[in-house]
Order: C-alpha cells, then sequence, then structure tokens
C-alpha cells in the first residue's frame, strides 16, 4: 500500500474519533470503539459480495430443518474461512433511524457472525461498548462513517466498472501496521506509552525476515516449514515471514507450504492476529494463535519450528509469571524450558533478573529448534543491550548467553541505529541464533555494528524518528554475508572464546594487631574475669600491651592459661578477636588452625579473567595482580564461568584529539573578534 492511501487511512480513523467519540469516551479509550470496528468492517467488506447467497443459502437449511453446525457450508458458499449469517450487512444498519431497533439489529448483526470471530470480538470486549454508543445516539454515525464508498478496508481492491482499481486492497501486514497505529497515536495523546511494547516497525520486520531467510535460501525445499512467534501481538512477523519466504521458493522454482504459529497476551492484539489469519483464508490456522502467557502457559510446549522471530517485551517485570506457576518463587521454578542439565549441573538456571523477561523468550525459542533436520532451526530475536551484559557469572542471564555460546549458537549479533521503535528511543539488537551453521560460520560469532545505517523521516512516529530502508537493509545483509570478508569498520569476527571469561575471587590476607589497653582489659573483665585474668598476666610477662603477630600471641596466651588450667576455647578465642583486635596493614597474616592464611573479606576482589588470555588465570594473576599486591593469591577452584558481549568494547571510536596548533590559532581569532569591546564596554567609565 502506498503512503498516500495509508495516510488517508489515518486521516479515516482521526475523523472518526472526532465525529463520533468526541464527548463521549476519554481519548485513550477511543480504541475500545475503533479497534474492533475496523476489523468488524474488514470482515464485513470481505463477505459484502456473497453476502446474499449467504442468506439464502441459510433460509433454505432452516426450511429443510437442517439443525446441525451449518457455518462450515455457508462458509464455503462465502469463499472465507468465516462467515456472517445475519439477514444485515453493515451497510443496510446504516439507513436505521430508531436508535432502539439499531441497536437490536446491530447485535443480532454481530451474533451471526461464525464462531471463529466471536472469539474475535469477545476479545476487542466491544459488546460493552454498544449500550453506551446507543444511548448517546452515536451508533448509527459511527457505522455511517465505517461504510464511507471512499475508504477500502478490505484485503481486496475495489474496482471500477472497466476492471481497474478504483481503491486500493489493504493488505494485512498494513492492516496490522494500521491497528498498531491507531494505539499508539490515541495512547500519545493521553502519556500512555505501554502499549507500544507491541509495535516491530516493518523496516525492522523486513531486515529481520531478511536475516532469517535469504543466508539458507538455497536450502530451501519443497516441504513445509513452521515459522514461530512467542510475542506475536498483531502477527505481523509471522505475516511477513511468510511472504519472505514463499517468494524465496517461488524464485527457485520450488513450493513450500507455511504453518504459522504464535502466542500474544494482550486482548486486543491477540484479536488483531487472529483477524489476520482469517483473513488470509486460513481457518484452521487461526487455532495455532494461542492466548495466554509464553512464559508460564506454553501454548507449544512440546512443538518444534523451522524459523523463529520475535521481538520480546523486555525492561518489564514477570513477577507476576511467578503467581501464575502457582504463587511460587523464582528458585522454586522447574520449567524445561529454564531449568536444564547442562555443564554436570542437573539444576542449571537460564532465568534472568525478576524485572526484565526478554531472556526468557529467547530461552523458549532454543527449547523449540529442530535437532534433526538439515536446516535445524533459525531465531531472529530483537533485545535490548541488557541482553548482552547483564549478570555476573553463574547467573540465569550470563548462564544462556553461555549455553548459546559454547553450544556454537550464536551466529551474529546486528547492533541497529537508536530510535528506531515507536515507544523507545534506546538502541537494540538483533539476535541471530542457529543450530546448523555454514561450515566457516562454526566457532564464531559476528558482530555487525549497523548504529550508523538509517534514513531520517520526514516526521516522527512517536519516538521513531528513522528508518531501515530497502538499500540499506541489503547492506546490512551484504555485511552479514559477507562474513570475514566485510568491511571491518562494520563487522568483526570472533572466535566462540573471546566472550567468555572466569570470575575469580583475589583475596588478601588479614592481618590483626592486639591492643591490650586498659580500657580493653577493663571490658574484658566484665565478659570473663578468668580470660582478663590471663591477659593481664601476658603483659606482666612480656611487658608490652600490643601485639602485631595475632598467631604469636594466641599461643603465648594458651601457654599461659595452661599453666592456670584455663581452656582456651573457641568462645574465648572469639572474644579475643572480637574486643581486642583491629586490622592494621602492618601486622603478620592471620594463620587459621590448619596453617593457612586467612582472607580479609573487606579486601576480597573479583577479577574477570578472559578466557583466552595467556596462561589462564594463573598466567592472569602473575601478570595483572601479583605485581601490585605481592600477598594476594586466587581461588581459582571457585571460579565461576561468564560470558557477555560487548559492542563498546569492539567498535569504539574514540574522539579525536584537537591539536595544539589549531586551540591556539582559535583562540587568536577570538582575542581579535574581541579586540576593542571591553574598552568600549567601559569606554565611559571615570
Amino acid at each position: 500500500m502506498n503512503q498516500s492511501t495509508y495516510n488517508a487511512l489515518k486521516s479515516f480513523i482521526w475523523g472518526i474519533a472526532n465525529d463520533c467519540l468526541v464527548d463521549v469516551y476519554d481519548v485513550g479509550d477511543y480504541r475500545k470503539v475503533i479497534l474492533p470496528m475496523l476489523v468488524i468492517r474488514r470482515f464485513d467488506a470481505v463477505l459484502e459480495l456473497k453476502h446474499d447467497e449467504v442468506v439464502a443459502a441459510k433460509k433454505k437449511f432452516e426450511k429443510d430443518g437442517v439443525t446441525v453446525d451449518i457455518d462450515p457450508a455457508l462458509c464455503g458458499i462465502a469463499g472465507q474461512a468465516f462467515v456472517n449469517k445475519s439477514d444485515f450487512t453493515l451497510r443496510d444498519l446504516k439507513s436505521r433511524t430508531n436508535q432502539q431497533q439499531l441497536r437490536k439489529d446491530f447485535i443480532d448483526y454481530l451474533d451471526g457472525f461464525s464462531k471463529n470471530v466471536q472469539e474475535i470480538i469477545n476479545k476487542f470486549h466491544f459488546r460493552d461498548q454498544i449500550p453506551r454508543l446507543s444511548e448517546q445516539d452515536r451508533l448509527g454515525l459511527l457505522i455511517e462513517k465505517f461504510v464511507d464508498p471512499s475508504i477500502n478496508l478490505s484485503n481486496k481492491p475495489v474496482l471500477n466498472e472497466d476492471g481497474s482499481e478504483k481503491l486500493e486492497a489493504l493488505d494485512n501486514h498494513t492492516m496490522g501496521t494500521l491497528f498498531e497505529e491507531v494505539i499508539r497515536m490515541f495512547n500519545e495523546q493521553t502519556n500512555v506509552t505501554d502499549a507500544g511494547r507491541h509495535f516491530t516497525p516493518r523496516d525492522i520486520i523486513e531486515l529481520m525476515a531478511d536475516l532469517a531467510f535469504i543466508p539458507i535460501q538455497d536450502k530451501i525445499q519443497s516441504t513445509t516449514y513452521r515459522i514461530y512467534d512467542g510475542a506475536c501481538g498483531t502477527g505481523g512477523m509471522l505475516t511477513v515471514g511468510e511472504s519472505c519466504i514463499q517468494n524465496l521458493a517461488e524464485r527457485r522454482g520450488k513450493k513450500v507450504s507455511i504453518n504459522l504459529f504464535g502466542q500474544e497476551n494482550f486482548d486486543e492484539t491477540y484479536a488483531i492476529a487472529c483477524a489476520d489469519m482469517l483473513l488470509k483464508g486460513e481457518g484452521t490456522q487461526v487455532n495455532n494463535i494461542f492466548f495466554g502467557s509464553t512464559i508460564s502457559n506454553d501454548g507449544f510446549p512440546k512443538d518444534e519450528f523451522d524459523f523463529m522471530l520475535s521481538n520480546p517485551p523486555f525492561g518489564t517485570s514477570w513477577k507476576a509469571e511467578l503467581k501464575a506457576w502457582g504463587d511460587i518463587k523464582k528458585d522454586e521454578i522447574t520449567d524445561p524450558r529454564f531449568i536444564i542439565d547442562y555443564d554436570g549441573n542437573p539444576e542449571y538456571t537460564l532465568l534472568p533478573d525478576i524485572g526484565d523477561p526478554q531472556m526468557l523468550f529467547l530461552a523458549n525459542n532454543i527449547s523449540k529448534m529442530k535437532q534433526k533436520t538439515s536446516l535445524g532451526s533459525r531465531i531472529i530475536e530483537v533485545h535490548n543491550s541488557s541482553s548482552l551484559f547483564n549478570g555476573n557469572a553463574g547467573s540465569g542471564a550470563s548462564n544462556l548467553r553461555r549455553y548459546i555460546i559454547e553450544n556454537d549458537l550464536l551466529e551474529a549479533i546486528v547492533a541497529l541505529p537508536e530510535k528506531m521503535f515507536y515507544n523507545t528511543d534506546i538502541g537494540t539488537f538483533l539476535w541471530i541464533v542457529t543450530n546448523k551453521k555454514e561450515e566457516k560460520r562454526k566457532g564464531k560469532v559476528q558482530l555487525i555494528d549497523a548504529t550508523s545505517m538509517k534514513s531520517p523521516l520526514k516526521k516522527n512516529i512517536g519516538e521513531k524518528n528513522s528508518e531501515i530502508t530497502p538499500n540499506i537493509r541489503k547492506r546490512i545483509l551484504k555485511i552479514y554475508l559477507d562474513f570475514e570478508e566485510a568491511d571491518p569498520k562494520y563487522s568483526k569476527v570472533f572466535e566462540n572464546e573471546e566472550f567468555g571469561y572466569y570470575a575469580v575471587d583475589v583475596q588478601r590476607p588479614l592481618r590483626l594487631r592486639v591492643d591490650l589497653s586498659d580500657d580493653n582489659i577493663s571490658e574484658m573483665k566484665d565478659k570473663d574475669a578468668e580470660l582478663a585474668g590471663v591477659l593481664i598476666e601476658y603483659i606482666d610477662k612480656v611487658g608490652m600491651n600490643s601485639c602485631v603477630d595475632f598467631n604469636e600471641f594466641i599461643e603465648r596466651i594458651s601457654e599461659i592459661a595452661g599453666t592456670q588450667n584455663i581452656k582456651l576455647t573457641a568462645k574465648r578465642k572469639r572474644l579475643i578477636r572480637d574486643g581486642l583486635t583491629s586490622v592494621d596493614e602492618t601486622a603478620a597474616p592471620v594463620k587459621d588452625a590448619k596453617g593457612n592464611l586467612e582472607a580479609d573479606k573487606n579486601l576480597k576482589d573479583t577479577e574477570q579473567v578472559p578466557m583466552t588470555y595467556p596462561g589462564g588465570i594463573d598466567g592472569y594473576w602473575g601478570n595483572e595482580v601479583r605485581p601490585y599486591a605481592q600477598d594476594s593469591w586466587i581461588e581459582s577452584e571457585n571460579a565461576s564461568i561468564g560470558y557477555e558481549l560487548s559492542f563498546t568494547k569492539y567498535f569504539y571510536k574514540p574522539v579525536e584529539v584537537r591539536s595544539v596548533d589549531e586551540i591556539i590559532s582559535d583562540i587568536q581569532s577570538i582575542e581579535k573578534d574581541t579586540d576593542g569591546l571591553l574598552a568600549a564596554i567601559t569606554g565611559g567609565m571615570r
């Protein structure tokens, strides 16, 4: 659909809102009427041509006493996966002048839709709005607006008498885009942005589809492929994905069958996704769109898919999922998508922080990868930057990165420009994950910096001020396909180990000074008079009231206590340490009962040792730590493995510092321009 037609539709919707809903609804509630009416009129426009035949067939069935479900037969007559068997179309209802009769007939009209459409209408909760529209005398006006002959909401073009195109068809993806635009622009008026979590602009979806299908286009066979989106929204990714692979197959003389699967937990977007399926004539596939949370109520627990494209929500809490699982705690989750057997740990967790669910969707997709096909599975998923590095070694987020990279599943990550999405200006990244890498990519990860590859929009759409044009899309794809031959300014290829590290604790010895001041001895008398007596005898014998070697001090105290038949119990040793000592870096290191150095917890530091560091952990300690802390040691046996990725590290371009000559030249120029200015200002002062 061309831009002028799309803009006309947007203006059409604003016109309906201004003419029919103002003073009846708050702006943020316009969607409650506009969205379902868009879908209903779209269904209505598709069914208009065969409506009379459908009604005639229905009456014949009734006359013949047929009582079984007649919808399938009527759908066949309508030539669609759905039907409306009421006596009316929306055009019939626009002429009603009696509001009570209009309300009754409109309800009968809605009730006339087949069961698969009823679920869609119910998800919009549209029937709840009918009394209000009728009482405010807006229902008839609303219907009249939606059947405007100058607007085509059908997926078929409106033709002139000579067969030429009068009104362009509204394709399914554009309908989804329009739907999302309606949500965005009405919410924008009320500063509501949460709904934007569903939006993925078409230019981003098309790039994702290219990255999913074009690299393996030569492997496409005449068979059935399954495409899945666990956060499908209005189904835009499924629609574009299907179109992309169909086109690639046709060019190569292949005939493919595509089955689409999606899950969505937001009523309105679920409804539009189902409507999309029905309008494409895929009546049975509407059952492949599952309503509910992908995280806590997986609609496809045993399914595997060839392609998975998704833009999951990020930056929002998934605490509600714990309640849906049975009001459990995070560490009680047992879902095999997120708790797996790996690296000798049967409870290896892939669970990220409770404040961000996006990596749960990635783990969900990975659990659905095909293992036994030559093509395997390809995942293209949108993430923000936190998925690259959030979480310490051993945490769920880091563990997921580790699992992906160590199993050689990560093919590439593409950094996108900022302000590419409607409701956020942050930078985003496309993860390309596959379990069937081509030979040259095995053991390697490609990072693509496409942050500068954008074209400005003439007018912002929410936060979105740029787009990825078809030419830019081709450029990014070429960089990806060129792999190690790509321009290093935009692409870098690394061995998998580059992103791994060992998190190790660097320890320093505890050093304690013993202080036997009068005040400390006095306090000890109150706590343990016998022990205080031993301490006093120590002072008398040694002739000093402090010691910088704690172990030597304890040894002498033990001897003195023994001569007095006093046991120096563990409790008494603790009293000495707690009441008489303080940390002193000049003191001797403290040793435990086995003669090992005790670590000072306050001096403990954690170092990240790159897996690629020469000599490993010991080499790192010898080169990077020991020269600056001679008494340190590393507990390598307790090392944790972590993985993180940093685009800044590999693509950072330092700001070029100006030369001294340039700075001096600028200063001289400023002095020349301002010469005499001060005199002019102060000339009249004496």
